[in-house]
């Protein structure tokens, strides 16, 4: 069922190797009858604090063996964060690793029992006959989104919405065509974030798989950790396969036997030149929280396009449509919104039942009866979606909309930048201007005469407009725990960098490209 590799296991100070589906049921049945006798019913929410360590997946079955749902907590989530999820998720118990009790107690509401994973309540031993199993309907997981435009939402998520999402993955296909019984998924991305939990975790369970859970990515360390696992599946997101490609090359590079990647957020030339590298097809897919797999995409077939963004074709059981500002169907070609729902007479068959506590949001988000997803996406002639970027991360510079997304690949592929980042600053003539973070290695050249260089690049690949009218070098940029871009992090950083003048003001290079 999971293996977990050397360097996680000394993280978590555990021993690594295999736990098979047996190990796991002996682990699981005690925690039943644990759990049953903290008298919680059926029903109950239990948050749980156990990062991706093998008690989350023991402490998760049995959970729903007994007809409860879990909220996971993000280990990087503070005073304020926690109090505010335990408190709004109307958790019963909260069960974390023993380091983390004291700031969980603190945090809990009163009526919230905060209890450490490893406590007698949970190791006494005793085994009681298992639970009679949880029905398809049932509440399984709340997860919380990110809450970059205010509080985080919870994202109540049934069992449907989980088999719907590890059924999807099993039956995919194509360049994904699971092997069941064989196949070991890799991922280094958070049990709290529905991709691993949802798609990964509930794919291999399936199809009696092996999930390999990362405690984190370790970009020095992955291969050998992908080696070790004989991990025939790798997920990614975000920065990951840039921060790969940066690895100085090795004879060892395709020395593995990973049959595909499957993530989201990769574009440009380096999805082509990492296909190349590694040997390994990148697919790219698209789903959020809210959807789940129910309606989600993948382009697991040809033709793939890597490097454009394609995200695949719509399967039948997708009813879609790409709307602009005005509500209106985007033309052909064009970007627009990405309006989305399950086909048939349920059209929310497999997605999320709502936001918790929050009816207005869930049906302002399923407004004229489709999900708005708030992705920016646009249809080819061959039928094919391409993500463009979210909404609310585009730049309006003098009228012109602006990928985040496209400029932050552009800047990739310079030479020596490792990592970039790209948002909007206010510019009293233009409404906004383009503001890019970089990280970058002695292959870019000494700064700043590397940032006019790498600003003359982006203005030979793009309309001028699109080019970074500021760059600033950084040692890191800010990033969630999937690797993610944390854009309301990145606007505060770009804000005070223009403020303090640490940046290069590269506007008058683009204005002679106008």
């Amino acid at each position: 069922m999971l293996y977990l590799v050397e360097d996680t296991a000394r993280r978590y100070a555990q021993s690594p190797g295999v736990v098979t589906y047996a190990d796991a049921d002996s682990r699981v049945r005690p925690l039943i009858a644990a759990y049953r006798r903290l008298g919680l019913e059926p029903g109950s929410r239990v948050a749980l604090g156990l990062d991706n360590r093998p008690e989350f997946f023991y402490h998760w079955l049995a959970l729903n063996a007994l007809r409860m749902s879990v909220a996971p907590l993000n280990p990087h989530w503070r005073s304020a964060e926690l109090e505010y999820v335990l408190e709004h998720g109307d958790a019963r118990v909260a069960v974390t690793l023993p380091d983390r009790l004291q700031q969980v107690r603190q945090a809990a509401p009163a009526d919230c029992r905060a209890l450490a994973c490893d406590g007698p309540w949970a190791t006494r031993g005793d085994n009681d006959a298992p639970a009679e199993g949880a029905n398809i309907g049932d509440e399984c997981a709340l997860l919380y989104t990110s809450g970059t435009t205010g509080r985080p939402k919870g994202c109540l998520l049934d069992n449907d919405y989980f088999l719907s999402s590890g059924a999807w993955y099993r039956d995919l296909g194509g360049y994904c065509a699971l092997d069941p019984g064989a196949d070991r998924l890799i991922t280094p991305l958070p049990m709290h974030h529905m991709n691993a939990m949802a798609t990964s975790t509930m794919a291999m369970l399936m199809t009696g798989g092996c999930i390999v859970p990362i405690d984190r990515f370790h970009p020095r360390s992955w291969w050998e950790s992908v080696r070790e696992s004989s991990a025939t599946i790798m997920h990614y997101l975000g920065v990951m396969p840039a921060m790969l490609m940066n690895l100085p090359p090795s004879s060892a590079d395709r020395a593995h036997s990973v049959r595909f990647g499957f993530g989201a957020g990769l574009g440009g030339e380096l999805h082509a030149a990492f296909e190349e590298r590694f040997g390994i097809p990148l697919i790219e897919a698209w789903a959020m929280t809210e959807t789940g797999c129910s309606v989600a995409v993948a382009a697991q077939e040809e033709p793939r396009k890597p490097g454009t963004g394609c995200i695949g074709r719509p399967p039948p059981c997708v009813d879609f449509r790409i709307v602009d500002d005005s509500g209106r169907d985007a033309a052909p070609g064009r970007p627009g919104e990405l309006l989305v729902r399950h086909a048939g007479n349920d059209p929310r068959r497999g997605l999320f039942r709502g936001y918790l506590k929050d009816t207005a949001a869930t049906e302002a988000a399923w407004a004229g009866g489709y999900f708005h997803t708030g992705d920016l996406v646009y249809l080819d002639a061959d039928g094919l979606l391409h993500f463009v970027d979210r909404k609310k991360n585009v730049i309006r510079r003098s009228g012109e909309n602006i990928s985040a997304v496209e400029v932050e690949e552009t800047l990739i592929e310079y030479p020596g930048v490792i990592a970039a980042a790209v948002t909007a600053v206010p510019d009293e003539l233009r409404g906004d201007e383009v503001f890019a973070c970089v990280i970058v290695d002695g292959d870019a050249g000494p700064w700043p005469e590397a940032a006019v260089c790498i600003v003359r690049h982006c203005l030979d690949r793009l309309a001028y407009f699109k080019a970074p009218g500021y760059i600033a070098r950084c040692d890191e940029l800010p990033l969630t725990a999937t690797e993610k871009i944390q854009r309301a992090a990145l606007k505060d950083l770009a804000a005070e960098r223009l403020a303090t003048g640490e940046c290069i003001d590269t506007r008058a290079m683009k204005a002679g490209h106008g």
